[in-house]
């Protein structure tokens, strides 16, 4: 790749980077500081923020690096955290995902329990306990890979320390693993993706009872930026992981990889800003001002 291009496709990745920072930030920003945004649907969109800039912020910045220095190297021990951190994100979506999928069955389907079921002594517990799990299943495959014997210098075929690529440069047999870490993967993300869709499933039904058609409207709406996000999420997750592996699909996987760390972390906070009057119709002073608490609808 020509020198010029390189800086056209630094410039491009970090513009997109920032976007991806600085969107993630603003959500961040506005559920703390607006009063209004202080629901459970809120809470986990702050916390899908957070785990979107974490995933962008483990990868990108070493691969922009790469193409402003020409430098491809990375410690083994860089590789290993840059590692936990990219499976702690993955792990963690996936598990907020289906929490904010529950989050949106209670709302349609229970409304009137909303804020009982929906407490803030719960969310809250859901909330640490994607945090638990993710960070616990990250510590469990670092922990594997890093006790693993290598040569020393190895080439890695992607742009970051992925799991799947770095046990198959291991001069030990890692078949066992290899095997594990798929019937894993699959078990949680499927697992996780089935509770989701079971969710959506009695949505649906409760959606197709309401008689009016503006009822329906406005309860299918208050759940299309959950729902599109989850598209966003695991269209590209289960080709990435649960495909069978080959030498031809590297380049596939690469493409992949990119659209997982870059493109769905910068979607995700337009998704919600367009979908959401709440995010849209905000105004941060007077909100900042009128701390008044009132009862909402949970699908308003």
């Amino acid at each position: 790749m020509s020198s010029v291009k390189q800086l056209a496709l630094f410039l491009v990745l970090l513009i997109i980077y920032l976007i991806v920072v600085l969107g993630n930030l603003t959500i961040i920003f506005l559920v703390c500081l607006v009063s209004k945004l202080h629901t459970p649907m809120y809470f986990f969109l702050c916390n899908l923020a957070i785990i979107d800039i974490t995933s962008t912020s483990t990868c990108v910045p070493k691969l922009l690096m790469i193409l402003l220095t020409q430098d491809h190297r990375i410690s083994f021990r860089c590789c290993i955290t840059q590692m936990f951190f990219y499976i702690l994100a993955a792990s963690g979506e996936i598990f907020l995902l289906t929490a904010m999928a529950y989050d949106r069955y209670v709302a349609v389907c229970k409304p009137l329990l909303y804020y009982t079921l929906m407490r803030k002594n719960v969310y809250f517990v859901m909330a640490a306990s994607t945090w638990i799990l993710s960070t616990l299943n990250s510590l469990t495959h670092t922990i594997h890979a890093s006790t693993l014997q290598f040569c020393i210098s190895h080439g890695i075929n992607n742009f970051y320390c992925d799991l799947n690529t770095v046990i198959e440069l291991s001069s030990t047999d890692v078949t066992s693993h290899k095997m594990y870490l798929f019937l894993e993967a699959t078990t949680i993300a499927l697992v996780q993706f089935l509770l989701t869709i079971v969710s959506y499933i009695f949505i649906i039904s409760a959606i197709l009872k309401i008689r009016s058609s503006a009822g329906r409207m406005k309860a299918f709406s208050s759940c299309t930026s959950h729902l599109i996000t989850v598209i966003l999420f695991y269209g590209p997750f289960m080709f990435l992981y649960l495909k069978p592996q080959s030498e031809d699909s590297k380049n596939q996987d690469m493409l992949l990889s990119m659209l997982y760390l870059l493109v769905v972390p910068m979607l995700n906070p337009l998704v919600y800003s367009l979908r959401n009057k709440e995010i849209v119709g905000v105004n941060l002073k007077h909100t900042l001002l009128n701390t008044t608490s009132t009862y909402k609808h949970p699908i308003e």
